[in-house]
């Protein structure tokens, strides 16, 4: 008794993602030499995490095309979830780096080290100009994907780092303050843990089953109940498969007469055109049961 299924691909659009991955990559190289000629932590900081934005737009990449393989076999629902173990590897990423870079911080800022305050805001402003250009190439990439608005934080929170190593490059040239430096990488590793936090999380509710964020199960239950000839609904179950494809299923109790009557198709259509109208479902299976099926099941009825 199934009812609307869909399996259809990805809306993301993998050129843009290629493009900011070269932009990203080429001049990740650049500010390693940069960092090391400057001595500055912060570069290195920002380096790491451009090799981490590398890490990223290559698994969103990789994962953008294997989510438009159709479903078949034992994947049957495609690989749909490969961007969201994907954007889940990325926070897993952000806050390893993170924690390296608050260890080496809070050694320079017992005993900093010299630091060349001109290359520093050099670097940092071309690395923001880079930035934004990658920024603007993910904004048209399709971010309602996670997998993609992962590698989209990851690449929009490095432009803020930017910000601050630039700030502590100017502060470097004109105090001579070179533990500056060392106060930038932590903003730095401050913006990656927060970016973390938050990739994290939003995987792990669709890893874990979770019902959507905005997604409100009594008022489903409630909208359910009012469709004509229903009865009661228990095992209603919402999760999502993939970042923006919310899946339903419920056991709906319907009146015997339905049954009798043919009319189970009828209900069937009413009930997907209430989750469609109301929750923009478009994948649901449902059960209609007789008054009395309830008897026969063994497990709970949420």
């Amino acid at each position: 008794m199934s009812h609307a299924h869909h399996h259809g691909g990805t809306d993301v659009d993998v050129r843009f993602l290629v493009g900011a991955l070269g932009l990203i990559a080429a001049f990740m190289v650049v500010e390693v030499v940069a960092a090391v000629l400057s001595g500055s932590l912060a570069l290195l900081a920002d380096a790491g995490h451009m090799l981490t934005d590398v890490a990223a737009l290559a698994a969103s990449v990789w994962a953008a095309r294997l989510a438009t393989r159709p479903a078949q076999g034992i994947w049957t629902y495609g690989f749909a979830r490969a961007g969201i173990l994907s954007a889940a590897g990325n926070g897993v990423t952000l806050v390893v780096i993170a924690a390296v870079i608050v260890v080496e911080a809070a050694r320079r800022l017992v005993t900093p080290p010299p630091v060349d305050g001109p290359v520093v805001l050099g670097v940092a402003l071309a690395g923001m100009v880079v930035n934004l250009a990658a920024t603007a190439l993910l904004s048209r990439a399709g971010r309602s994907e996670l997998n993609v608005r992962g590698a989209f934080v990851h690449v929009a929170t490095d432009l803020f780092g930017f910000l601050g190593t630039a700030l502590a490059g100017l502060v470097i040239m004109l105090t001579g303050w070179a533990r500056a430096d060392a106060v930038a990488s932590l903003v730095v590793a401050a913006l990656m843990l927060a970016a973390a936090w938050g990739l994290l999380r939003d995987a792990g509710r669709i890893l874990l089953q979770a019902a959507p964020g905005d997604f409100s199960l009594e008022e489903v239950r409630a909208h359910i109940g009012e469709v004509e000839h229903v009865l009661g609904v228990h095992d209603l179950h919402a999760w999502s498969v993939g970042s923006d494809r919310p899946t339903l299923s419920a056991h709906v109790v319907v009146e015997d007469r339905c049954f009798e009557s043919g009319h189970t198709p009828r209900i069937l259509d009413a009930l997907q055109a209430c989750l469609g109208e109301h929750f923009d479902v478009e994948h649901s299976t449902f059960q209609l049961e007789p008054g009395g099926h309830v008897d026969h099941e063994h497990a709970g009825h949420p």
